[in-house]
C-alpha cells in the first residue's frame, strides 16, 4: 500500500467503513460536509484540511483570476478553483487551489461525471502553500500530480517568495524571488505567472 505522506495539521481519518467508501460515498460525504476542506489518498483515507490562511488565500485567489483571464481569451479548455475535487488513476480525489484542464481531456469524460468528482486530471495545477502545510509534503503531492497526468505545476510558498515548477520527467525548478513570472509554455501558450501580484501587500 502507498504511505500516506504527513499532511501537517491535517486530520486523517482511517478505517474500515471510509475505507470501504464508493465514489459516491464520498461525494455525499463531502456534500454534506461543505465546510470542510476534504482529500481522499490513494489508500481510500479521508483527508481534512484545516482552512487556508488569508495571505496564501490572496495568493491563490490572485493566481485563478490570472489563469482564468488567460482561459477567456484562448478557451483552450476550463479553469476550476479550489473546491474541485478530480479523482485520479490511482484512486486519491485531489483539489489544487487553481486548475486548468484542455478541451481535449474533458471530451473524454462523460457529461454526467462532471456533476461530480470526475476520473479526470488536470493538465495543469497551482498548489499555494498553507501555515498549516509542510513544504515537503506539498512537494510530494505535486509528484503525485504528475504520476497521475498533470503535464505542468506551479507550487507557491509565500512565506519565502519561492516557487516550483513541475514538469514530467524533469527535476522541478526551484524559481528563488517574487520579482520573477513563471512561464505556462507548451502547456498554456502564452499564459504567465507574475509572482509579484501574489504579494500580500501588491
Amino acid at each position: 500500500m502507498t504511505k500516506l505522506p504527513e499532511f501537517g495539521e491535517a486530520t486523517v481519518l482511517r478505517g474500515s467503513l471510509v475505507e470501504g467508501f464508493s465514489d459516491e460515498d464520498f461525494f455525499r460525504f463531502c456534500q454534506e460536509n461543505p465546510e470542510l476542506r476534504v482529500e481522499r489518498s490513494a489508500d481510500n483515507e479521508i483527508i481534512i484540511m484545516p482552512p487556508a490562511g488569508f495571505e496564501s488565500s490572496f495568493s491563490s485567489g490572485q493566481a485563478y483570476t490570472d489563469l482564468s483571464i488567460w482561459q477567456r481569451r484562448l478557451r483552450l479548455g476550463r479553469v476550476l478553483e479550489s473546491s474541485v475535487g478530480y479523482t485520479l488513476p490511482d484512486g486519491a480525489v485531489l483539489s489544487p487551489d487553481a486548475s486548468w484542464v484542455s478541451a481535449e481531456r474533458l471530451a473524454a469524460v462523460p457529461a454526467t461525471e462532471l456533476k461530480k468528482f470526475p476520473h479526470l486530471c488536470p493538465d495543469f495545477v497551482i498548489e499555494v502553500k498553507s501555515p498549516s502545510d509542510r513544504i515537503k509534503t506539498l512537494q510530494a503531492k505535486m509528484q503525485q500530480w504528475l504520476r497521475n497526468g498533470v503535464r505542468l505545476g506551479f507550487l507557491i510558498d509565500n512565506e519565502t517568495e519561492t516557487a516550483y515548477v513541475y514538469r514530467p520527467e524533469q527535476a522541478f525548478e526551484t524559481v528563488k524571488g517574487f520579482d520573477n513570472k513563471l512561464s505556462g509554455g507548451e502547456v498554456l501558450p502564452g499564459f504567465e505567472l507574475d509572482l509579484r501580484e501574489l504579494r500580500p501587500q501588491s
